[in-house]
């Protein structure tokens, strides 16, 4: 299977190239590669392009089929975090970087790369979500509203795509236990935050054949929280 991974260098998309490229799969992983941990698999393909953009998404998608001959899936983790910003009080600039990294993106690049997945009447197409798009709290405005938009996105998809052999679902964690989010909040307990291979290993199973009968799902993975 060839996939697309974005978001291929941070904590959570790493492990998610990592669960690919251990199952045999072909990843065309989309992020800095200067930052991320040697992988010594030639079935391991590197880029980076701005999918905030609609040109972004399309030149990755065509890479795609130069380089890896295609693709079946899209996992796409890219995304981002500003908190501390009510709905009276939050930053025009806050607001826009909140909506491109987390909804423009997901719509840019699963608009780019349904055509193919349609004419062949396969494909997957897979986001991470946010307990908090569910359960809102104050003072995350911008960062809600955003991934409320995602999941929205996620669910027209799935609606308007059945019976075409392309799923879409989403994969909805709590609090990930990365680096970062220990240093933003070193009070916390970390033995409840969920795993990022417990998110990857999901993520593989869905972008399997084993998984065409789940479209539209948006599946809690919590830990301990």
């Amino acid at each position: 299977m060839n996939v697309i991974v974005t978001g291929g260098s941070g904590a959570l998309g790493s492990a998610v190239v990592d669960a690919f490229l251990d199952e045999g799969h072909f990843v065309m992983a989309v992020g800095r590669q200067e930052t991320a941990k040697e992988r010594p698999s030639g079935r391991l393909h590197w880029t980076n392009y701005d999918l905030t953009t609609p040109e972004g998404a399309t030149q990755l998608i065509e890479q795609a089929i130069r380089e890896i001959g295609g693709y079946d899936a899209i996992i796409h983790t890219v995304g981002g975090f500003a908190g501390g910003q009510t709905v009276a009080a939050v930053r025009n600039d806050i607001w826009d970087k909140m909506m491109s990294l987390n909804l423009y993106s997901a719509f840019y690049l699963f608009r780019a790369a349904l055509p193919r997945l349609l004419d062949r009447r396969y494909g997957r197409l897979l986001a991470i979500g946010t307990r908090t798009a569910l359960q809102p709290a104050p003072g995350l405005s911008a960062y809600t509203v955003s991934k409320a938009g995602l999941h929205a996105l996620v669910a027209t998809l799935a609606l308007e795509l059945k019976g075409t052999g392309v799923t879409a679902n989403l994969v909805i964690p709590s609090v990930i236990d990365t680096a970062a989010n220990r240093a933003a909040m070193p009070e916390a307990d970390f033995g409840k935050w969920v795993q990022p291979r417990s998110i990857a290993n999901l993520l593989v199973w869905l972008a399997s054949e084993q998984a065409g009968d789940v479209n539209g799902a948006a599946i809690p993975v919590y830990g301990g929280a």
